[in-house]
């Protein structure tokens, strides 16, 4: 049950980070106002009561689960916090480092907090894996946190790695549309990877990265933009590899692809 209970709050976790969490709440907590921490609290919250209510019935009603789950939301909140903080005091709040920090700590917590619900000690995380992944509704769980997480989450991963090669960008597209084009595009690309490595068709990947070199061929020709689009292109088809690899190993037992 721990397996299933960290993966429920996981994909809380990412649903809220990087699903509901719009624009306008971002500039919200950027601009220390509580009505944006209060909001993202509360899609926190919510996600997490009703992810856990379906896939794991039998802690919900407890009050032990209730007490956790805010403790939980609070040190998000607090976590949130933090990194908005830093954000303002250095450039260095705002990269990629600082992201997979913040991600890192959040992970944390929801190991924790699961360890609490299910009343295993945090050494015993060790124990649980992939391989316990036996029910169908665990191998559900796993399919939604790796899409979400690979899709949305490895795109602002992306994002933040690929900003400082935007700044240089001149001339063509502005950086807000070229920047919110490489996003979409980006989704559709590590959904479609990822399911066609899980599908046994690994030629298709081939076929889409083909594909959209082509759409922007004529653009290639700006030295600075060239290198923009393979850099993102190569991370983007690295993280759904990577997502896709460990959907292989949890459906079908090892990562191999049919010969």
């Amino acid at each position: 049950m721990l397996t299933r209970t960290v993966l429920t709050l996981l994909l809380g976790h990412l649903l809220t980070d990087f699903v509901f969490q719009t624009s306008a709440l971002v500039q919200q907590k950027k601009s220390g106002r509580a009505i944006g921490y209060v909001k993202h609290g509360a899609v926190y919250l919510v996600c997490a009561v009703v992810l856990t209510g379906f896939f794991v019935p039998g802690v919900v009603f407890s009050w032990r689960f209730l007490e956790v789950v805010l403790g939980l939301t609070a040190a998000h909140l607090a976590i949130d916090g933090m990194k908005v903080g830093l954000g303002r005091r250095t450039p260095v709040g705002e990269g990629a480092a600082a992201f997979v920090v913040d991600q890192g700590l959040h992970f944390l917590t929801i190991v924790v907090a699961a360890c609490w619900i299910t009343h295993v000690e945090p050494a015993g995380v060790l124990l649980h894996g992939l391989n316990r992944l036996q029910t169908p509704s665990d191998r559900v769980l796993l399919l939604l946190v790796v899409y979400v997480g690979v899709i949305f989450g490895g795109g602002y991963l992306i994002r933040f790695m690929t900003r400082p090669l935007l700044k240089h960008l001149q001339g063509g597209e502005s950086h807000a549309e070229l920047s919110n084009a490489g996003m979409y595009i980006g989704w559709l690309e590590r959904f479609l990877v990822m399911t066609a490595l899980i599908l046994h068709s690994p030629a298709t990947a081939g076929l889409i990265l083909a594909a959209k070199s082509i759409a922007r061929y004529p653009e290639f020709k700006r030295e600075q933009f060239a290198e923009y689009f393979l850099i993102g292109t190569l991370l983007s088809i690295s993280a759904a590899t990577v997502g896709g690899v460990m959907l292989l190993k949890a459906f079908y037992g090892n990562s191999a692809l049919p010969q």
